[in-house]
């Protein structure tokens, strides 16, 4: 071997110690980065055992609230001269059909109140007559709306050989989605109902359902959400002239629109029976051909196609 051939073997030996020497200092410094970088194990089980007691405390946490059903009309929203002008021009959805039949309360203090369309449901007949429920702020600005879907709960009840499946679609205020609220054809003779929903959550379903209590004295019903977890309770109380509900929601669970489905449902309540007997007496007469099928143009609108052309 040559001495420049000998060199140069020397020299590619060196630098090649010399990059696994550097390859090793940097590999021990980014270990030892990484070390101070990633948390201790002591850090998260910290982190974990606050968010789990995060959690317990929301599950422990619960919001109530009031709902109360007036006898009278005479009450101070409706109530003294110009009343209804003045109320009408504060919300358009203030109908001049509309009637105010219950407030809502939370720590004392009324937070809203719920009204109905009385001409569609008092004063209509056959398809024309259906339930139209609106729930408003303390100020009367509208939060949200939950329609009978006529058509849709006639469907249902056809296919469930005429046990009434009433159906609403619920239209709120903070959501870009309606929500649809359904009494379930899955009842068997004096078991209790259920009235299923779901709300959309960063593009995720989570579904709930009213089941009515089995003892049940004041129109009772538990909340009950898609894992079987009882997240809330309308209470009924006794002995009362109009109506009166005390309604709770599980921390975990409290977001304005489950609070609004749960105030416009608990309204419901006080028409259930009456709702329930309508669709049953319009499913039979359609099925024995006593009466025309016709669908009211503001729930027709309800069952558009949102991409037709407009």
């Amino acid at each position: 071997m040559t001495a420049n051939a000998w060199k140069k073997d020397n020299a590619e030996a060196e630098a090649k110690a010399a990059a696994a020497e550097a390859a090793t200092v940097a590999r021990s410094e980014a270990l030892d980065q990484a070390k101070k970088e990633e948390p201790s194990k002591a850090a998260v089980s910290k982190l974990e055992k606050a968010s789990k007691s995060a959690t317990n405390d929301a599950k422990k946490s619960w919001h109530d609230f009031n709902v109360d059903v007036w006898l009278t009309p005479f009450n101070s929203i409706e109530f003294g001269p110009w009343k209804r002008e003045r109320n009408r021009g504060k919300s358009r959805q203030f109908t001049t059909d509309m009637d105010i039949f219950a407030e809502i309360t939370e720590n004392g203090e009324r937070t809203g109140v719920l009204g109905y369309r009385k001409e569609l449901w008092k004063d209509a007949t056959g398809m024309d007559k259906r339930l139209v429920l609106k729930l408003f702020s303390e100020n009367l600005n509208w939060k949200a709306s939950m329609d009978m879907m006529l058509g849709r709960s006639i469907q249902q009840t056809l296919a469930a050989n005429g046990l009434p499946v009433t159906t609403y679609s619920i239209n709120t205020s903070e959501d870009d989605y309606l929500v649809y609220l359904e009494r379930s054809a899955h009842k068997w003779p004096l078991l209790p109902e259920n009235f299923s929903f779901f709300l959309m959550h960063e593009g995720e379903p989570k579904f709930y359902r009213f089941r009515r209590d089995l003892i049940n004295l004041g129109g009772d019903y538990t909340l009950i959400d898609q894992h079987d977890d009882h997240v809330g309770h309308i209470d009924g109380a006794l002995l009362t002239i109009g109506g009166r509900w005390r309604c709770k929601v599980r921390g975990d669970h409290v977001e304005p629109r489950l609070l609004q489905v749960m105030k416009l449902f608990t309204g419901m309540i006080s028409f259930n029976r009456q709702t329930r007997h309508h669709v049953k007496s319009i499913a039979r007469d359609i099925h024995d051909g006593r009466l025309k099928p016709d669908i009211q143009r503001q729930e027709a609108d309800l069952y558009m196609n949102p991409r037709r052309i407009r």
